[in-house]
């Protein structure tokens, strides 16, 4: 079994009253790194799934979209052995076993793996699930269902496809709420995406408030407690930062809040996914910044972007700490357990209620 999952043991490794210090030449700069920030438990257990499906089942796996939001990991995996498609269509027929993404899917794809006899495992962060089966849950009670969140996303599609058609409305702003047709006696409840703006889905939810009284609300908040965390720890940076680098992927939605947060507390900010992205001008001038990585971005890409610093600047590090993560999810039994078989179809997922 792997060990258990702690994402701030490297952010934590310096104490912040004894600032590291570069030996290298150069200006002086001053980087706060956040914590908590980069990999979930979410994440760290999607990847752990395909890890052990390779290494219990071989080589190939095939994953049905990006195992989490991040290319530096889909190419790791790729090296192992993971295929990546979009469509269970694309994949051969055999008994290979398909992994469904963090994100998770809509009720209509493991239906499909089902009819094609395929063994799959489902890798969706429970969180997501706990979101899916709220959701459910009130559908069931006979409520139209609101849901926060970015249409298209494929968080945002695969719960929309938990219900029949037209039991979802998808709003994504003040204005969506608005224009919501008020109906008498209409029944409603909310959910949302677990991945967006505290800030901006709290002005949302507000707005449904305001207009629907009665509307039920999920028993916890839906947003997870890492993208809350992350977006905690860049507003304790911010207000001494004059630059913000995120470190994710332009498709990560955490990410791109990240840095949509920094910008509007007066804080540059800037995505990248490596080291290399940096554009170096815009540090003219600038003697401290903050750095911070998305739930899917791995430890080591922040590192890079440090040494990359220490190249070229005398460099003191200060780890800004708001929250100590200690959060782990198993993994599906059948990777748990000393055999399986691949004679049946298969679906596992942890639900934190």
């Amino acid at each position: 079994m792997p060990p258990a999952f702690d994402p701030l043991a490297n952010a934590l490794s310096a104490p912040a009253a004894t600032p590291e210090t570069s030996p290298a030449p150069g200006r002086a700069m001053h980087i706060l790194l956040a914590a908590p920030r980069g990999f979930c438990a979410g994440v760290d257990r999607a990847i752990k799934i395909v890890d052990l499906a390779l290494e219990k089942f071989g080589a190939p796996v095939y994953i049905r979209h990006e195992i989490v939001h991040n290319r530096h990991v889909v190419d790791q995996l790729k090296a192992k052995g993971a295929i990546f498609v979009e469509e269970l269509s694309e994949i051969p027929a055999g008994d290979r076993p398909v992994i469904f993404s963090a994100h998770g899917v809509p009720k209509s794809v493991p239906a499909d793996a089902l009819a094609r006899r395929m063994f799959f495992l489902d890798a969706t962060c429970p969180l997501v699930s706990k979101v899916h089966v709220e959701a459910e849950r009130q559908h069931a009670e006979g409520r139209q269902i609101i849901l926060i969140g970015h249409a298209g996303h494929p968080e945002v599609i695969g719960t929309m496809g938990q219900l029949p058609p037209g039991a979802v409305t998808l709003v994504q702003s003040i204005e969506d709420v608005e224009a919501l047709p008020a109906e008498d006696g209409q029944r409603l409840a909310y959910v949302t995406q677990t991945t967006l703006s505290v800030d901006d889905t709290a002005a949302i939810v507000a707005a449904l408030e305001m207009r629907f009284p009665g509307i039920a609300k999920p028993h916890k908040e839906d947003i997870c407690y890492a993208t809350t965390n992350r977006q905690e720890a860049v507003k304790a940076i911010v207000a001494r930062a004059e630059r913000l680098i995120v470190v994710g992927a332009p498709n990560s939605s955490n990410s791109v809040r990240l840095v949509e947060l920094s910008t509007r507390a007066g804080c540059e900010a800037v995505l990248v996914q490596q080291a290399s992205e940096l554009s170096w001008a815009m540090f003219d001038g600038v003697s401290t910044i903050g750095i911070t990585a998305g739930a899917s971005a791995p430890e080591h890409l922040v590192q890079e972007v440090v040494a990359a610093f220490r190249q070229r600047f005398t460099v003191t590090i200060e780890d800004v700490v708001t929250r100590v993560e200690r959060i782990a999810f198993n993994v599906p039994r059948v990777l748990r357990q000393p055999e399986a078989s691949v004679d049946a179809p298969v679906v596992a997922t942890t639900v934190v209620s």
